[in-house]
């Protein structure tokens, strides 16, 4: 059983306990990378969605469609291998004028930030605010990281010499309750990860 299973089963167990997520707390340093990365992620607003398999991950992207009615819609997409889930729905990535959302991958996953780290390869050129509201992140285990600078050395290595452009960590995954200045800036994004198991 996965580290995953684990932790999903203490926070399900604690969230129908007590519905309000604020209430949930974790020594962040007595945790994993992964168990930090869930924790910050979903303390950020994130949405987690884990899958053990790639039938999983196909399940769980036509959940996400059914929940907001993105059937049949526009969608930005840069990566030619998500293109096959997106065809399979009859989703639009052609031509698209009025995206109802991103569907990408992305570099890595930063554990102590709870943070998704995009490149031009999945973004292009586009800043975070350029974006759509809606963003639904496919990543893998392997991808998480503890800091945003193991981040950008794995970018590094992975790359060599065709250095992607653009690095930029999307933090922020639902609007500030009060007035944060940390959050200054920043757009909020209503963000969906499906985060396949390959370790």
């Amino acid at each position: 059983m996965s580290i995953f299973s684990k932790f999903f089963g203490s926070i399900s167990a604690a969230s129908e306990e007590d519905n309000d997520k604020d209430n949930i707390s974790f020594p962040e340093n007595n945790l994993s990378i992964d168990e930090q990365f869930i924790f910050n992620f979903k303390k950020n607003g994130g949405k987690f969605l884990y899958c053990e398999s790639k039938e999983e991950v196909k399940e769980q992207f036509e959940n996400i469609l059914e929940e907001n009615d993105w059937f049949e819609s526009e969608v930005i997409c840069y990566e030619p291998t998500l293109y096959g889930l997106l065809e399979e729905n009859k989703l639009c990535y052609i031509k698209v004028t009025k995206p109802k959302f991103l569907f990408s991958g992305c570099e890595n996953l930063i554990a102590d930030e709870g943070s998704v780290l995009f490149s031009s390869k999945q973004i292009k050129q586009h800043k975070p605010n350029e974006l759509p509201v809606n963003i639904i992140v496919y990543a893998k285990t392997s991808q998480i990281l503890a800091l945003k600078t193991d981040g950008l050395s794995a970018i590094k290595k992975k790359y060599e010499r065709d250095y992607p452009t653009n690095i930029t960590a999307i933090k922020y995954f639902e609007k500030a309750k009060e007035e944060d200045f940390t959050q200054y800036g920043s757009s909020a994004k209503n963000l969906y990860l499906l985060l396949l198991e390959d370790l």
